[in-house]
């Protein structure tokens, strides 16, 4: 029977799993686990599990009636199979173990022992870790101990710790949800796939904060080094999904628009670069990434995001059915679905070769969780490097490589509300790590010098003063851990940039931000951020939900400028009501605002009509520009 189907045809559900029943013979052995494999994977695409042992049930029943005990075994045979390959399956859908140990109930009440054992339902372990958005496994500790500074950590052993951390969440991930996300096209109620995002998301950002936070362009030229290594070592590692992160997080245009800072980057590091960026661009498909990836021999991290856009395009370009009534299912489309989940569901079956310390473990996922937005690394970029700043002349200059093709649905993605629980458990127990590594003494403090080499890790971290509350010269593992959480709470989840405050005066009245109460008194009334110019009371900071946004103005700037812009568009798109100018007007609003990428040299006119504070000419010069060019919306 399995030989006589015909998948390119197309075929029913009832007939394919008769295939699969057949596929086996009297003793167990699978002639076709190819076909098996297949079906018990695919079948949720189609039918739900608990309709499918439904079916199996049935046909049991029938083939009791008909005294064929051929059928009635091979079809234990089949159900004893997918208990094997997929036990989660049964674990976490009670409505198909019930099911399952109905037919169990009933081989018992026959008296048949010999077709009962062979359905071991009660042997199944426990699946629920893998709904879990965040889990943490025991790993063996290093012998050695392991400084905790990311600066220090040799590129291999930051490839190591990332590959763990991505694995462990890609364990995690079922089929479905693979299913509903290529179904309903996004992530909504799949939160273990929005996690593994947002995950992804984390390295490409911290990576940028990590270059970013560093003042000098010599520092961060270091940084990129590193962090291009740590991307070679990835690929080593065949961590192809991780890598694509860090060179994402490179080639972002926060870091590639740093000119002085490329400049100190080695020739040998940039063709390093480019050769890395290459490998994921997503020229003629992402060609170069599969080619490796094919030739890739045991533990590989295909980049997930590629693989899912592969279902999606399958999704919409081939239909599920071939007949109107829905009863022959695509055969043809299910075999190219099959062949990319199998892909995705082998990277589970093999470990990666990798040993991870708690320590670090810790460190990195509070590290991770805390990102910022797209605008607020731009705008710190333009603090390190601002746009009229004139580009270096060394003969050393290099260029970086140029963007690869980061995929729309990581980008976009929207990052999960971390669980408040494991967000205090995991600073709980990075900052144990911090105490157990750097209180040198076992006072249990952190004094002021090794503070600053803590910060390293944290370029948002607050001033020492900050986070000694009762101002005794160290910190306390309770000061530390306050701290951390409260800068989670007041920022929703996220650190983002902590307030610099300082002890300010006003010649006119100033509300506070939090309280709206007016600052009274003559003398340092109250608190002003040096960052962002915030204002509030003294008992209102801990309480200050505002969160700190740099002020960034490229030297030039008109005064003004980035408050009025928005308004200035709706000013033009008022004037010119037509469709052309509306549509010229959107790409303004998104080209020309301050905090938007550095424009190439052929839109130098628009640029040098802000730089020189008319605004609004500006705005025209860009329009004339636009359609000129013969642009249409």
């Amino acid at each position: 029977m399995a030989g006589a189907l015909d998948l390119d045809k197309g075929c029913t559900v009832e007939e394919l799993l008769r295939g699969c029943i057949e596929a086996f013979d009297d003793s167990g052995k699978v002639r076709d686990p190819q076909l098996v494999r297949m079906f018990l994977m695919m079948h949720p695409w189609y039918i739900p599990s608990s309709q499918l042992a439904a079916k199996l049930l049935h046909i049991y029943q029938q083939s009791r009636k008909d005294n064929s005990n051929s059928l009635q075994v091979k079809t234990c045979h089949l159900v004893r199979y997918w208990i094997s390959a997929f036990p989660a399956e049964f674990d976490l859908n009670p409505e198909l173990a019930e099911q399952i140990k109905e037919l169990k109930a009933l081989l018992d009440q026959e008296g048949n022992r010999r077709h009962s054992s062979l359905i071991d339902i009660e042997s199944v372990p426990t699946y629920k870790w893998k709904r879990q958005v965040t889990q943490r496994n025991p790993v063996a500790q290093k012998k050695r101990k392991m400084s905790l500074l990311f600066d220090h950590l040799e590129p291999l052993e930051l490839a190591e710790h990332l590959t763990y951390l991505e694995y462990r969440s890609f364990c995690k991930i079922l089929f479905q949800d693979y299913h509903s996300f290529v179904t309903h096209g996004c992530t909504v109620d799949n939160p273990v796939l929005e996690r593994f995002i947002s995950l992804f998301n984390s390295v490409s950002q911290w990576v940028q904060l990590m270059i970013l936070s560093k003042p000098t362009a010599p520092q961060r030229a270091l940084v990129i080094t590193h962090f291009v290594h740590v991307a070679e070592k990835l690929l080593h590692l065949q961590n192809f999904n991780t890598l694509m992160a860090v060179v994402g997080g490179l080639s972002h245009s926060s870091i590639s628009r740093l000119k002085e800072t490329h400049s100190h980057v080695s020739s040998e590091t940039i063709k390093l670069w480019e050769g890395l960026t290459e490998l994921v661009t997503a020229t003629s498909n992402y060609g170069n990434y599969r080619r490796r990836l094919a030739a890739c021999v045991g533990f590989r991290f295909p980049i997930l995001g590629v693989h899912l856009k592969d279902l999606v395009a399958l999704q919409l370009a081939l239909p599920d059915w071939l007949d109107p009534a829905r009863t022959r299912l695509n055969g043809a489309k299910m075999k190219q679905l099959f062949s990319i989940l199998e892909e995705l569901a082998m990277v589970t079956s093999l470990r990666p070769p990798v040993q991870a310390n708690p320590d670090l473990l810790s460190l990195l996922t509070v590290s991770l969780d805390q990102y910022q937005t797209e605008d607020e690394l731009y705008q710190l970029s333009l603090q390190r490097e601002p746009r009229s700043k004139s580009s270096p002349t060394s003969p050393t200059s290099c260029t970086p490589p140029p963007r690869p093709p980061v995929l729309d649905e990581w980008t976009s993605a929207a990052k999960p509300k971390l669980d408040q629980a494991l967000l205090v458990e995991h600073i709980e127990k990075m900052v144990e790590s911090v105490f157990r590594n750097f209180d040198v003494d076992g006072d249990g403090h952190i004094s002021q010098e090794e503070f600053q080499i803590i910060r390293g890790n944290f370029p948002y971290l607050s001033a020492f003063g900050d986070l000694d509350q009762n101002q005794d010269g160290c910190i306390s593992r309770e000061e530390m851990v306050s701290y951390f959480l409260r800068s989670s709470s007041v920022l929703g989840g996220r650190m983002g940039f902590v307030h610099n405050f300082h002890e300010s005066s006003s010649l006119r009245p100033v509300a506070c931000r939090h309280c709206k109460a007016l600052i009274l008194g003559i003398y340092k009334q109250g608190l002003k951020c040096r960052a962002c110019g915030v204002n509030c009371h003294k008992q209102c900071k801990d309480r200050l939900s505002v969160e700190c946004r740099r002020r960034a103005q490229s030297v030039g700037e008109a005064p003004g400028l980035q408050r009025s812009e928005k308004r200035r568009c709706k000013q033009w798109r008022t004037v010119y009501s037509t469709s052309t100018c509306n549509g010229c007007c959107d790409w303004i609003k998104h080209s020309y605002l301050p905090w938007r990428k550095d424009l190439d040299q052929s839109r130098k006119p628009g640029v040098l009509g802000q730089q020189a504070g008319a605004g609004g000419w500006g705005v025209r010069v860009a329009c004339s520009w636009r359609l000129g060019q013969g642009w249409r919306p």
